[in-house]
């Protein structure tokens, strides 16, 4: 690294010299300026390449999943609903990987209970459930009417007309 990191220093100092005068003793600051200041870059995005910290969770699964609301165990943001959008649009997660980052069960819903119970019965009074019912017997019957709802044998596949008569 230490030659890559003398060619870039190089290249940073003669740039900024093809644009301004520099004396030869300007020259030799600069350059030990944009060295020792790529030295100490360098050292920091090392540190911190070498120690990366586990993601700790904001809170507690209990805390972050209320029966009003739903917090972000990533970020601490509260007052939310549903979590599957503010995973996408914040944080470019999907719900399987915020689960499995965090050992959240899929059983555990990624909505505030009361939200999903209030959406239950709203879709219950308009009748979402009978009619999805209705439509799967409606389709159910169709099937049948046409023969579909049985499984039909598999087609024998086609054999070209000259490989017919070189069989033959």
């Amino acid at each position: 690294m230490a030659s890559s990191l003398l060619e870039l220093t190089a290249n940073i100092v003669s740039s900024h010299a093809s644009v301004s005068e520099m004396s030869g003793e300007d020259l030799l600051l600069e350059l030990q300026k944009v060295h020792i200041a790529l030295q100490k870059l360098e050292g920091e995005i090392g540190e911190g390449v070498e120690r990366p910290e586990a993601k700790s969770p904001a809170m507690s699964v209990k805390k972050a999943f209320q029966p009003e609301q739903v917090c972000c165990m990533i970020c601490g943001k509260c007052g939310m609903k549903t979590l599957a959008r503010h995973l996408a649009q914040v944080h470019g997660m999907k719900p399987g990987e915020y689960r499995k980052q965090f050992g959240i069960p899929s059983s555990q819903a990624l909505t505030a209970k009361n939200f999903s119970e209030a959406r239950r019965r709203m879709a219950q009074e308009k009748g979402l459930a009978d009619n999805l019912a209705k439509a799967r017997a409606v389709r159910a019957a169709k099937l049948a009417a046409k023969g579909g709802g049985e499984k039909k044998a598999p087609k024998t596949p086609r054999i070209p007309k000259a490989k017919r008569a070189a069989n033959a």
